[in-house]
This record gives C-alpha cells, structure tokens and sequence, in this order.
C-alpha cells in the first residue's frame, strides 16, 4: 500500500480509503449484514488501508466501523461528514451551525471516539451561506472535537469562500475516467494551497468495474436509473470504452476495476480514492490497485479511447 500527506498535516493516509456508505445497505446496495461490514473492514485493515470514509446521514455506517476498529482506532483516519441528515426515510440538507454541531456530537458517540480526524461539510444546504457552515466546523476544530476540516460537493467558488473562514485539509469531488471536470480548475488551486483531493466514485457507482451488461435494465428501487451515464446513448457508449479498455487491462493481467481505480490515484494532485466495499472481496480487489504502476503506453491507450468515447453527459444529483 502507498501512503501521501493529508493536505499540509503530519498525517500520512493510504491512497486507498474505505467508503463506508454501503454499510447500511440502500437503494444501489441492497440489504447488507454487520458480520460482512465488519469483515470488510479488517481486509482493508489486512490490506494497509488505514483511511475510512463514513458520513452522518449513512445510517449505522459509524457504529459499524467503530464496532471493527476496536483496538485499532489509534491506527487509522476516520474522516466523517455532516450537512446531509435523514429525517421520514429522506436524505437532506441541513447545514446550519447549531445542526452541524448535534451532527458531529453524534457521530462522536457513534464512533466512539473524541476527535474525528477529517469533518467534512457533506453538501452547501441551499438554504445556509457557505460562511455560515465553514465558521460551524472552524468552531468544533476549536472545540477539539475535529481535528481538520474538509467539503464535499462544493464549486471552486465555494470551496474558496469556505477556506477563506475555515482552511481546508482535504476536498472530497467526485472523479474517475469519465467524471474529470476538476481537472481544468478544482485540481490546481489544491495544489497550489497543498489541499488533499480525496476522490469518490473512481468506478463511477460500479459502472467502471465492467460487470454490468450492456442490457442491464436498473429497476427505479436502483438510484442509477436516475442518471443519464446510465442510460440510453450514453449507456451503450460506456460500454464502447469499456470494450476497448478490457484488453488493455488483460495486457497487465488485472481486471477492469483495478485498472480504473489505479488510473485514478495516480493523475496529477490526487491524494486518495475512496471505493466502496460490501465484501471482503471487493476492497482487497481495489487495494490491489494501489501497486499498479500503468506503463506509458497503457496510459496512452486509455487516453486514446476516452478521446472516442467523446465528452460523457455525467450530470449527478446528490
């Protein structure tokens, strides 16, 4: 396993880190029992992962991961958000200061812990000022309940209001072979204010794992039939590419998904990815992905067949 530097702290974390949203099952998931959350766990603990990924509103995702950390939460970096809550089975905004505060004070007692090493703010609430939730999280790093704050989901313009009030350790976008926005603005202002960019969906909600056929038809229970990646002429187009990567990634003898998440970790600027896992399985197929090294001339190939896949419709609703 690599490790980088969070942001500019003393703090070195795996490229890979744990997303622990699947745990409490959901609509994309499906039902998942604890004793496969715990084990999924310590494989990445087995791995030399040491980078966990949990948030408020993911339901029983924080006791579960304090429940497999026991003993080892000394070893690791939890990083946790809050912003987003779940009230009547609905997920939503709700970053005010005195909200933001009962949030982290549960995740606390949820974790079982008495710092959080990474707080996100998990999503900009419409209806709060971006000042308003930066001042909330500059005030619970005061508190010492957090020890370095982070966003997720935020503009550039965003991010640099929050900054401005709360200085940022790590930005949390989305990103992976077809969601590549941030690379013309959010990645060079990170880097030049050495802010670590901890990436979700490196397999674009499994769709870049390549085990989705081309007739697969998601049922409205699947929130991915909301997403035009994942249907129609968009659809059949991503799986033009994958076509094309798949004897690139037989080439170097790993599979579709490894070569997605290895290709992400290690573009200019990124500091970790964050995979999702239900299964022991899953996350010690990514972690295998951190030693990847892709040859110059893989590397070129892939380039070559984004190029004729065209630019992606990858509009996301959170």
């Amino acid at each position: 396993m690599q490790y980088r530097k969070l942001g500019n702290t003393g703090i070195d974390v795996s490229v890979m880190a744990l997303g622990c949203w699947p745990f409490a099952g959901g609509n994309v998931w499906g039902e998942q029992s604890d004793d496969d959350s715990i084990a999924t766990v310590h494989a990445a603990l087995d791995a030399g992962i040491n980078f966990f990924d949990t948030a408020h509103s993911y339901g029983t995702s924080e006791s579960l991961l304090a429940e497999a950390l026991r003993g080892r939460r000394h070893d690791v970096v939890i990083a946790s958000k809050g912003g987003l809550t779940r009230r009547d089975g609905r997920q939503i905004h709700d970053a005010r200061p005195e909200s933001l505060r009962s949030q982290c004070q549960q995740s606390l007692r949820q974790l079982n812990c008495e710092q959080i090493d990474l707080y996100y703010l998990h999503a900009p609430d419409p209806a709060v000022p971006i000042a308003e939730s930066a001042g909330a999280i500059a005030d619970l790093i005061a508190a010492g309940w957090v020890a370095a704050a982070g966003a997720s989901n935020l503009s550039l313009h965003q991010l640099r209001q929050f900054h401005s009030i709360c200085p940022l350790t790590a930005v949390q976008p989305p990103y992976n072979l077809l969601q590549r926005d941030i690379e013309s603005d959010l990645v060079p202002w990170c880097v030049e204010h050495q802010i670590s960019l901890c990436v979700y969906w490196p397999l674009l909600k499994g769709l870049l794992a390549g085990q989705l056929p081309r007739n697969h038809v998601f049922p409205t229970s699947d929130g991915r039939h909301k997403y035009p990646m994942f249907q129609g002429i968009e659809w059949q187009r991503n799986h033009d590419l994958l076509d094309e990567l798949r004897p690139i990634a037989s080439e170097l003898n790993v599979t579709l998904a490894e070569l997605a998440v290895a290709w992400t970790i290690h573009q200019p600027g990124i500091t970790a990815a964050l995979c999702g896992a239900r299964r022991s399985w899953q996350i010690q197929e990514s972690a295998t992905a951190a030693a990847l090294q892709i040859p110059t001339d893989a590397m070129n190939a892939i380039h070559a067949a984004l190029t004729r896949r065209g630019p992606p419709n990858t509009r996301a609703a959170i």
